[in-house]
């Protein structure tokens, strides 16, 4: 299993996503996450359009093993009814 989290550090709701990865990934033992930090790498919004198939409004954006889940209200819930984990 592994999730990408499209984000930035300065947004909460990206930090809270990669903190639920950052459990999962002890709590799962075949688990593993990147968290792509959007400024650093140079990428905005509509740079995912394309990944997601419509238009981004919001960070973060995450998916599961290639499939798009959603931003972290799509993410968390997702994550506690698969794995029973919260943050």
């Amino acid at each position: 299993m592994f999730v990408e989290i499209y984000g930035r550090m300065t947004c909460p709701y990206c930090i809270k996503a990669k903190q639920l990865a950052e459990k999962m990934k002890v709590e799962l033992p075949d688990f593993d996450f990147k968290f792509v930090d959007m400024i650093a790498e140079g990428l905005d919004k509509a740079d995912l359009e394309p990944r997601v198939g419509k238009p981004v409004a919001t960070v973060p954006q995450v998916f599961f093993d290639n499939k798009h889940i959603g931003g972290f209200s799509d993410f968390a819930p997702f994550v506690k009814e698969k794995f029973g984990i919260e943050i």
